[in-house]
């Protein structure tokens, strides 16, 4: 029997938060090296995650449609320091929403010409572990291109606010 977890933090180890209909626990999660069961909701520990980093949940949020102007399912930069980026599926409000970490996405594949009519796309992991979901190609491709905006905009607020910090540090005269 595989042991239930009442809490999980996650890390960069963290590939996919799955929701559970179980009366025992509610998220699966996919690690790079297993799969783990978890007392708490995909989102409850999404929320968790985004205070240890030093933010909410909401307030990640609510940067990312600032910066980005996107508006529905919102990629959440969990850790922005330690490129832990994830995106939603589908609203973080339903029950079906499976959490993606951008990072550990090797690609996304259609299934349309294969006989899986009921998941017509899977996401194939860095690790080689195939997911197969029943969203559209399209729309993870869309949910990958709004994360890649989320990082690539953060990325560059991060390089100029060390750089700032770098020069108040170690000020330009020293260099003269």
């Amino acid at each position: 029997m595989t042991k239930i977890l009442s809490n999980y933090d996650v890390n960069e180890q963290t590939m996919a938060l799955l929701p559970a209909a179980h009366l025992d626990y509610y998220t699966i999660v996919l690690d790079c090296n297993r799969q783990l069961l978890v007392k708490r909701t995909p989102l409850q520990l999404i929320g968790s995650a985004c205070l240890k980093a030093g933010s909410s949940y909401d307030g990640r949020r609510s940067a990312v449609i600032y910066l980005t102007n996107s508006k529905k399912k919102i990629p959440i930069p969990i850790d922005p320091f330690l490129n832990i980026y994830a995106f939603p599926t589908c609203s973080p409000s339903q029950f079906h929403c499976h959490w993606i970490f951008y990072h550990h996405v090797k690609s996304i594949v259609s299934n349309s010409k294969t006989s899986q009519a009921n998941t017509p796309s899977s996401i194939i992991f860095k690790n080689e572990y195939q997911l197969p979901m029943k969203e559209s190609f399209y729309l993870l491709e869309k949910q990958m291109h709004r994360t890649a905006e989320c990082v690539t905009i953060l990325s560059s607020y991060h390089y100029m606010l060390a750089s700032k910090t770098h020069q108040r540090l170690f000020p330009f005269y020293l260099y003269t």
